[in-house]
C-alpha cells in the first residue's frame, strides 16, 4: 500500500523515473540519481530512496550509506529559505556563535531544523570564504558580512 507522501507525489515520481530510465544503464550514476532526485523533491526521505533502490536494483542500504554520507544530502525537508551562518575561525572569533543563538531564538528552531512553518532551515556551516567579513551568514544566495546580532531581526524580516 502507497503512503500519502508517495501518492501527492505521484508528478515527481514520474519524473524521477524518467530520468533513471535514461541513466540506469550507464556506470556509476548513484550520484547523479540522488542529485536528480534531491532536485527534484528538495530532499531525500525514504521513500525517494525505496524508489531509486527499486528502480535501479541498488540495495536501499546501499542508496542509503551514500545520502548519510554526503553532506550536499538531505533526508529532512528543508525550508523555504535556508539560512547558513559560518563558524569558521575568523567568523567564530568575531561572534557568530551569538548570532546562531539569536537567529535560533528568533526563529524558535533548533540548528539543523526546520522551522514549524517550512519558512526557514537554519544550519551551521563552516567557511564561506568570506573571511574578510566576518561574521558572515548566507541566507539563499544572499551573503550578509560583518554581521551585528541587533541586524538578525531586520534581514529576517526581508523573507518573511
Amino acid at each position: 500500500m502507497q503512503n500519502e507522501f508517495v501518492l501527492s507525489k505521484k508528478s515527481e515520481f514520474a519524473e524521477l523515473k524518467e530520468y533513471i530510465d535514461s541513466v540506469k544503464n550507464s556506470q556509476g550514476v548513484t550520484m547523479q540519481i540522488l542529485q536528480k532526485a534531491q532536485g527534484i523533491f528538495g530532499y531525500l526521505p525514504i521513500e525517494v530512496q525505496q524508489f531509486i533502490s527499486d528502480e535501479t536494483n541498488i540495495p536501499l542500504a546501499d542508496i542509503y550509506g551514500v545520502v548519510t554520507f554526503y553532506t550536499q544530502f538531505s533526508t529532512e525537508e528543508k525550508g523555504k529559505h535556508r539560512i547558513g551562518l559560518c563558524l569558521g575561525t575568523a567568523c567564530y572569533v568575531k561572534g557568530s556563535q551569538e548570532i546562531l543563538d539569536k537567529l535560533a531564538d528568533e526563529l524558535d528552531v533548533k540548528v539543523g531544523k526546520t522551522t514549524k512553518d517550512k519558512l526557514f532551515t537554519l544550519e551551521a556551516t563552516r567557511c564561506l570564504g568570506c573571511c574578510g567579513l566576518a561574521p558572515v551568514m548566507v541566507v539563499d544566495e544572499d551573503v550578509y558580512g560583518r554581521l551585528e546580532v541587533t541586524k538578525i531581526p531586520n534581514i529576517l524580516k526581508k523573507y518573511q
